[in-house]
């Protein structure tokens, strides 16, 4: 029974040591007047950070560009998002999002 135990600590301590942490800071532009929606996400600021799982740097930033979808292009007016893994800027600290997005700048 000791050894279960042993084992099951073990497992416990060293499974978040193989996944690294990926912060995503997102940063919303809201179209104008929809801004309490725009930046409902962040508590209601403009920008605010995401904690991800991720197995690589590679993988955080693919998290990235996938953040800059705009499921609310009526509320959104565009993002622009960065990443850090394990503290270290992700590709420089870029924005992953590019600015001529097809789903940015559809403010009515």
């Amino acid at each position: 029974m000791k050894s279960l135990v042993s084992c099951l600590l073990l497992l416990c301590l060293c499974i978040p040591a193989v996944a690294g942490e990926c912060v995503l800071k997102t940063t919303r532009a809201a179209c104008p007047g929809k801004e309490k929606d725009a930046y409902s996400k962040c508590g209601g600021q403009a920008s605010c950070d995401e904690k991800v799982a991720v197995d690589s740097e590679k993988e955080c930033a693919e998290k990235a560009a996938k953040s800059c979808d705009n499921s609310r292009p009526n509320i959104i007016k565009s993002k622009a998002v960065s990443a850090a893994f394990d503290g270290k800027p992700v590709g420089g600290g870029k924005n992953f999002c590019a600015v001529d997005r097809p789903d940015y700048n559809k403010c009515e």
